[in-house]
Formats: structure tokens, C-alpha cells, sequence
């Protein structure tokens, strides 16, 4: 896999994190990435420590597959900074055609990892359906307040990344339901670098330690996993239903009015729906975006 191969699946992931809904765990696993990712994040541990401590770094370097790592991330963070703005702009201004696009990238992704889970058993299905339930009871969720200061910050990076890495549920939706999204899709805009620090160290530690779970359980249960795995998938579909009606609302920290809670409703409950015919179109092409990157790249 060639450098700029890595890049370009980075910037992928990027642009899935920064969108609520849409997580970046997919997009490395649709890629063909996910297992080396998590190998290499794992590789983070006490012998790549002491061969820091004891000037081998070349060998650390390899140790924790640096190269690979370097490339991802460059495309990550180049894929955020040049779409912070455009994606903030976009859920804005146009939001429902924005989230039917990312349904049916989502719908999409669900049905690739469908593909990975063999011979359905029970106890497979079991996963699917407990994934299923899990993702759609965080989609329903509320939201909470957190105070949006760099504990907050701190503790809102160690969460979200766990779901970033997960197909299926997204890190920025983690974000809304604490309160934090607002406040770290600002500093993101406006560079400020010590929010952006601190939600780092938080997000740094959190994958240290979930990836070694998630690594664990792909090792001994692969199947089961999968399974739930897409279960997430499935039930995120929620998340990112274009038409969806406010139970409640919050002030964000940046003093405008956010929907608290939400539940979906068909297009039609929506008077004169002007952009269905659109939105259609665009659940289309993110369906069809994500099975030319699972043809294109599926393979790793």
C-alpha cells in the first residue's frame, strides 16, 4: 500500500469524523485499513517505550508502523481543517440534503460489513440485534450539558474517540449528545490550539486504551464482533435520517438553540418537503460513493 494510497484513505476518515453521524472507523474498514490501524495503534505499549527511552527510535518508528501512521494521519488532519468550515456551513444552511447524502453512505457501509459475517447463527444475530439496539438507544439519547471547559474538553476526546474508531457510531454525534460539538468545531475553525491540545491528549489516551479492547475482541471473537459491528452500522442509521423532529432544546455554549432530543419522521410529515426529489438523489450518490471505495479499495 503506497503512502499517498494511506493519505487518501485519510482524508476520507477525516471527512467522516468531523460529520455527526458518520463515523471514520467506517471508512478505514471499508478501505481495507481497519486491523493494521488498530495493530498500530496497539503497538503503542511498554516495548515501544523502551525502545524510545533507550535510543532506538528507528526501531520504535517501525515498531508502531510510523510510516503508515504518518500518512493517515496527514490526510485526517488535512481532510478537517479544509472541511471544518464547509461541513459547519453546509449543516447550516442545507442540512437535510446533507444528512440523506450521508445516509445512504451509511446505508451503504452497513450492507459492506453485512458482507464480512458468515453463517448466520444465533448467537450472531444476538450480536447484530445487541448492536443494533445500542447504537439506536444513543441516537435517541438526549443530550447532555457538559461544561464546556478543558476538562470537559478533556474528557469529551477520551469518549468520542472511542466511537470514532468504531464503524458505525460517530465520534461528532458523541460530541452533540455532550454538549461539546459546538465548542470543538469552533476551536477547530478558529485554530484555537489549546482546546485542540487538550481534546487531543484526551482523544490520545481514550484510543490507547480502546483499541486494545476492540484489537482483543477482533482477535478471539472476530465474527461476533463483526457482527455487532455492523449492528452499530445499522442502528446509526438513525442518527442520520435527513427528517427528523425536535423533542427538546438546549442553548449551545456558543448561545444558539440546539435540538436536545430527536426522532424520526417520514418526508412527508414535512410540509411541502421542495428537496425530496434531491435528497433522494443524493442518498443515491453516497450509496454509490461508498461501493465504488469498497470496489476501489476493498481489497487493502
Amino acid at each position: 500500500m503506497t503512502p499517498l494510497g494511506v493519505y487518501l484513505r485519510g482524508v476520507l476518515m477525516g471527512a467522516a469524523d468531523i460529520v455527526p453521524g458518520v463515523s471514520g472507523g467506517t471508512m478505514a474498514f471499508i478501505t481495507g485499513i481497519y486491523d493494521r490501524l488498530l495493530g498500530s495503534i496497539r503497538a503503542f505499549d511498554l516495548r515501544c517505550l523502551r525502545l524510545v527511552s533507550q535510543g532506538r527510535v528507528g526501531e520504535a518508528w517501525r515498531h508502531v508502523d510510523g510510516g503508515f501512521l504518518l500518512a493517515l494521519l496527514l490526510g485526517i488532519f488535512t481532510s478537517i481543517l479544509s472541511l471544518a468550515r464547509v461541513i459547519s456551513w453546509l449543516l447550516t444552511e442545507y442540512p437535510v440534503p446533507l444528512w440523506a447524502f450521508f445516509f445512504g453512505l451509511i446505508l451503504a457501509s452497513a450492507l459492506v460489513l453485512l458482507r464480512q459475517v458468515p453463517r448466520w447463527t444465533p448467537a450472531r444475530v444476538t450480536c447484530l440485534l445487541s448492536g443494533l439496539l445500542v447504537a439506536a438507544a444513543i441516537a435517541l439519547s438526549p443530550a447532555v450539558a457538559m461544561t464546556p471547559g478543558l476538562p470537559g474538553i478533556f474528557i469529551a476526546g477520551f469518549i468520542a474517540i472511542c466511537a470514532m474508531i468504531l464503524p458505525g457510531i460517530s465520534g461528532s454525534f458523541i460530541l452533540i449528545l455532550l454538549g461539546m460539538y459546538g465548542p470543538v468545531l469552533t476551536a477547530v475553525k478558529n485554530l484555537d490550539l489549546q482546546v485542540m491540545l487538550v481534546f487531543a491528549l484526551g482523544a490520545a489516551l481514550g484510543l490507547m486504551c480502546f483499541s486494545r479492547l476492540l484489537h482483543w475482541l477482533l482477535q478471539r471473537y472476530h465474527v461476533a464482533t463483526m457482527a455487532l459491528l455492523t449492528g452499530f452500522l445499522f442502528g446509526s442509521l438513525l442518527v442520520v435520517w435527513p427528517w427528523k423532529h425536535a423533542l427538546d432544546w438546549v442553548l449551545g455554549s456558543d448561545g444558539e438553540l440546539r435540538p436536545a432530543q430527536q426522532v424520526p419522521v417520514w418526508p412527508w410529515n414535512f410540509a411541502a418537503e421542495p428537496m425530496l426529489p434531491a435528497c433522494v438523489m443524493l442518498m443515491i450518490a453516497g450509496f454509490a460513493l461508498v461501493w465504488l471505495v469498497e470496489r476501489r479499495w476493498g481489497g487493502g
